[in-house]
C-alpha cells in the first residue's frame, strides 16, 4: 500500500505563500503560551514547525502530542525519498516528550504508514527511545532501505517471531544494520551476536555495545572489559558498572584490579 501512495515531493511542495499576500510575522515559539503552542502545531509550515516542536519538546507539553500527531497526519504521502522536516521535529519532539500518549501516537504513526521513506527510519528510532509496541514490525526489519531496518532492529524487545530474522541480519551487507542486529540480540540475551559485539568493543567500544555484551558475557568478555577500561577512561563507569552486575567471580576481580590499579577507575570504588 505504502508503494503505491502518491510521493507529494515529486510535484511542488506546497508550503509557499501565494504571490502578494502580506507577509506573516514569524511565531516567536518561547512567547506562546502552552494553549497558543498547542493551537500553533497542527498547521505550522517548514520553517515554523521545527521551532515549534522543539518548544513542546522544551516544556515536556504532554498536551502537544495530539497537536504534534496531526502535525504528522497533515504531511501523508510527502517524503518516499527524503526526509519531512515537519515530521522529523514533530518525532524528536514526541520522543523528547515522553509517556505513554507519545508512545501510542507513534506506534499509530507507524503502523498508518503516515511516515515514509527515511522519516519512517526517523519515526522507528524514535519509537525505539520510547519502547512503542510496533505491528508489522518483521516487514520493517525486511525493508529495503538499510536506515529502516537497523531503526526496525532498534524496537526488538523480544525474540518472538523476529529470532530468526535477526540471525540472518547479522549477516546484512551493510555493517550498520548487521550492528544494529546484534545489539538486539545481544539484549535479548542470544550469543549468536558475541562475536560481533565482541568486534565492535575492539574496534568501536561504547556503552551500548557493553550493555549489550554484558548480557551474553563469557571469561573473554569479561577480560575484554578490562582492557577497553584502561584504554578508555570515559567508559570505565559503564564497564565497571556491568562488571559488578554479572556477580560471577570473574567479573569481580576485573573490577577489583581496576579499581586498585587504574588512575581512571580510583573513584568508582
Amino acid at each position: 500500500m505504502a508503494g503505491q501512495q502518491l510521493d507529494l515531493f515529486a510535484i511542488d511542495r506546497i508550503n509557499v505563500e501565494p504571490e502578494g499576500s502580506p507577509a506573516q510575522p514569524p511565531l516567536r515559539a518561547g512567547e506562546l503560551t502552552d494553549a497558543a503552542l498547542i493551537a500553533a502545531l497542527p498547521d505550522a509550515g517548514v520553517t515554523a514547525a521545527p521551532r515549534l516542536a522543539a518548544e513542546a519538546a522544551r516544556r515536556r507539553l504532554v498536551g502537544a502530542v495530539p497537536s504534534l500527531e496531526k502535525l504528522c497526519w497533515r504531511l501523508t504521502s510527502f517524503g518516499a525519498d527524503r526526509l519531512v522536516p515537519e515530521q522529523l521535529a514533530a518525532l524528536e519532539a514526541l520522543a523528547d516528550i515522553g509517556g505513554e500518549a507519545a508512545r501510542q501516537a507513534i506506534a499509530r504513526l507507524v503502523a498508518q504508514r503516515i511516515v515514509q521513506g527515511p522519516t519512517l527510519a526517523a519515526a522507528l528510532n524514535a519509537a525505539a527511545r520510547l519502547g512503542s509496541s510496533l505491528p508489522r514490525l518483521g516487514e520493517f526489519l525486511n525493508d529495503t532501505d538499510p536506515t529502516v531496518r537497523a531503526a526496525a532492529c532498534r524496537c526488538v524487545r523480544s525474540a518472538g517471531p523476529y529470532l530468526r530474522v535477526l540471525i540472518e541480519i547479522l549477516d546484512d551487507p551493510r555493517p550498520e544494520v548487521a550492528s544494529a542486529a546484534a545489539l538486539a540480540l545481544g539484549r535479548i540475551g542470544r550469543v549468536e551476536a558475541r562475536p560481533l559485539l565482541m568486534g565492535l568493543l575492539r574496534r568501536e567500544a561504547s556503552a551500548e555495545i557493553v550493555d549489550a555484551l554484558a548480557r551474553i558475557a563469557d571469561e573473554e568478555v569479561i577480560v575484554t572489559f578490562g582492557r577497553v577500561a584502561r584504554a578508555m577512561p570515559d567508559l570505565a563507569q559503564s564497564i565497571l558498572d556491568a562488571l559488578d552486575q554479572l556477580g560471577d567471580f570473574g567479573a569481580a576481580r576485573v573490577a577489583a584490579t581496576l579499581r586498585a590499579h587504574d588512575p581512571a577507575c580510583s573513584g568508582f570504588a
